[in-house]
């Protein structure tokens, strides 16, 4: 098996409930946890991402009493809170590999993420020899994008569950599945 899963982000604060809240979180986690019910024994290693903040600074200008919304936003995934955390409904047990990112500065790719051994996406790629990568994930139109993007710019092979994703607005996130698409990536959904 040379065949990643990456799932990009699924926690509490981009719930329906959440600080930086996404519409059809929760229903994209459980579809996650059903499909790897059903599909983790055909990855070498599935890495999930969160979005990991200090929540006694600014995080490089990340956040802000009056963000942009577009590289400035509220205080949200401060490590250690609830917020942080996976979203309830998504089954973490498949998981290899846990990446946080953030962590003082703005990050919004997976590649940006290190585990506490001191792992990245890309080294994890190469220790397993790593040449496709399957994405899911919140949201389409920041992280999920910008970790395909970086895959694709590390010479994988990308495909886009699009059924296992959600954005935070419709015409951001078409806009970023168009990109994603024409950096070389697949869009396809789950069953396929």
């Amino acid at each position: 098996m040379t065949r990643a899963l990456f799932i990009v982000d699924v926690q509490n604060d981009f719930t329906e409930r959440g600080a930086l809240g996404v519409e059809g979180c929760d229903a994209v986690a459980e579809r996650i946890s059903r499909y790897l019910d059903d599909h983790a024994d055909e990855y070498a290693v599935i890495v999930a991402s969160r979005d990991w903040h200090h929540g006694d600074d600014d995080n490089g200008g990340h956040f802000s009493a009056t963000p942009d919304f577009v590289d400035s936003w509220p205080v949200h995934c401060v490590g250690g809170t609830y917020g942080a955390a996976y979203d309830d409904v998504f089954d973490t047990s498949r998981v290899t590999h846990h990446l946080k990112k953030g962590q003082g500065r703005p990050a919004y790719s997976l590649f940006e993420g290190v585990s506490d051994e001191g792992e990245t996406a890309a080294s994890i790629l190469d220790e397993h020899g790593i040449l496709d990568i399957d994405i899911v994930g919140i949201a389409t139109d920041y992280c999920v994008r910008a970790s395909t993007l970086d895959a694709v710019a590390a010479q994988r092979r990308v495909r886009v569950l699009t059924d296992l994703i959600a954005g935070v607005h419709p015409d951001s996130s078409a806009a970023a599945l168009r990109e994603i698409e024409q950096a070389g990536a697949t869009l396809t959904t789950s069953g396929a």
